[in-house]
């Protein structure tokens, strides 16, 4: 049986040895055997292990990583499958999301959205069912001057109008791409002055990044595949 030192995995993962033992300390990778020295010694399950979880890191967030490594060192193979093929499903959704926001935009079309006739004014609810949002995210917009609300003269409600509504999905299908606030504004400041190629150039841009993921997802998933047959 072929065995590795921590420093031989972590030179070729280039990762620290503390990083490896974290893992093992996160209960992320089978039980860790001991020299008679009581030296940590690694066999190639657990070096297919340490490179299943930096490959998945790529591709997906810490919780899912951790808890498909969990499932897997469980021999629970089926539900970490399952698990990240969820993952595959709402970056799916994040595409299809993106092209349609980014068709209403070259079209010029800001009447409806996914077929759906928009009104004149809408509640924060209707505008966060509609753009796939918590109420407190468009309330964080808000605050951060990304976008204006109106006020109800009977209850005081804010009211979203078609133009704002817009506003709040660019944001919403470009929050993981345009990272800072600044960006975004001048970004929605196009938007308002009718400058379409500057947005749309984003959306490709946000397109692009959701390709890459999936590529990284993919190589993820492969490494995955050869762990739990390892296993």
């Amino acid at each position: 049986m072929e065995t590795y030192t921590p420093k031989q995995i972590a030179k070729t993962l280039n990762v620290s040895t503390t990083t490896l033992r974290r893992y093992e300390e996160l209960d992320l990778i089978p039980a860790v055997p001991r020299t008679k020295s009581n030296h940590r010694f690694y066999t190639a399950q657990h070096f297919q292990a340490f490179i299943t979880i930096r490959a998945l890191l790529k591709g997906y967030d810490i919780p899912i990583v951790y808890e498909v490594m969990r499932l897997s060192k469980n021999a629970r193979y089926v539900e970490a499958l399952w698990l990240v093929n969820e993952q595959q499903y709402h970056i799916q959704v994040e595409k299809q999301r993106v092209e349609e926001i980014l068709t209403m935009i070259q079209n010029a079309d800001f009447t409806k959205y996914k077929n759906v006739k928009l009104k004149e004014y809408m509640s924060i609810g209707e505008a966060a069912q509609i753009a796939g949002v918590n109420t407190s995210a468009i309330r964080h917009w808000e605050h951060e001057g990304l976008i204006h609300s109106e006020r109800n003269n009977e209850n005081g409600y804010r009211l979203f109008s078609i133009s704002q509504l817009r506003k709040i999905l660019v944001i919403s299908s470009l929050r993981k791409t345009v990272y800072y606030i600044e960006n975004m504004k001048s970004l929605l400041n196009n938007l308002d002055n009718q400058n379409y190629d500057k947005v749309e150039r984003s959306f490709q841009l946000a397109l692009e990044n959701l390709n890459n993921q999936l590529m990284l997802q993919m190589k993820g998933i492969a490494e995955l595949i050869k762990y739990i047959r390892e296993l």
